[in-house]
């Protein structure tokens, strides 16, 4: 089953799409939506519902033909901001790629901690006037501050 799109009509004429799962259609989509078809607003939603199953993938290289062909569908819409998405989707593509392949092999609940220690950080440290006070706070407290050798011995 394919997801669909179910578009009605406001009464002052202005365009409400929903989401839902409707049987499959040979042209794509059902019959009472071939009107709208040629819409900016239809087209680029349906555009943005396509691009979800590329989080689906777990193999980057058919995540990569995915990325590839539906950029490829994007540049030709004819719709600026899906242009303009796509032209940033290509550049990072190697990232996306990376995140499918280490989807599950890292813990995204250490990353967020570690992401709210810096944010942290980087707000105790507003007050600080040069760039390498703010660095040594972050050392500070990553736990990777650089120390000087002791000179004294303590037992």
């Amino acid at each position: 089953m394919r997801r669909h799109l179910s578009v009605e009509f406001l009464r002052n004429d202005k365009l409400s799409i929903a989401s839902s799962l409707l049987p499959e259609h040979p042209e794509g989509y059902p019959p009472q939506l071939k009107q709208h078809r040629k819409l900016k607003t239809f087209r680029a939603y349906l555009l943005k519902e396509s691009f979800q199953g590329f989080w689906d993938y777990v193999s980057p290289a058919w995540a990569g033909k995915f990325l590839d062909q539906w950029c490829t569908r994007a540049m030709r819409s004819r719709i600026e901001p899906m242009k303009k998405m796509a032209r940033q989707l290509r550049r990072h593509r190697q990232l996306l790629l990376n995140w499918i392949k280490a989807r599950d092999s890292v813990s995204l609940g250490a990353v967020e901690g570690q992401n709210n220690r810096l944010k942290l950080t980087f707000k105790k440290s507003y007050g600080f006037r040069t760039l390498k006070a703010t660095e040594i706070a972050l050392y500070h407290t990553m736990g990777q501050l650089p120390e000087k050798p002791m000179t004294q011995r303590f037992c």
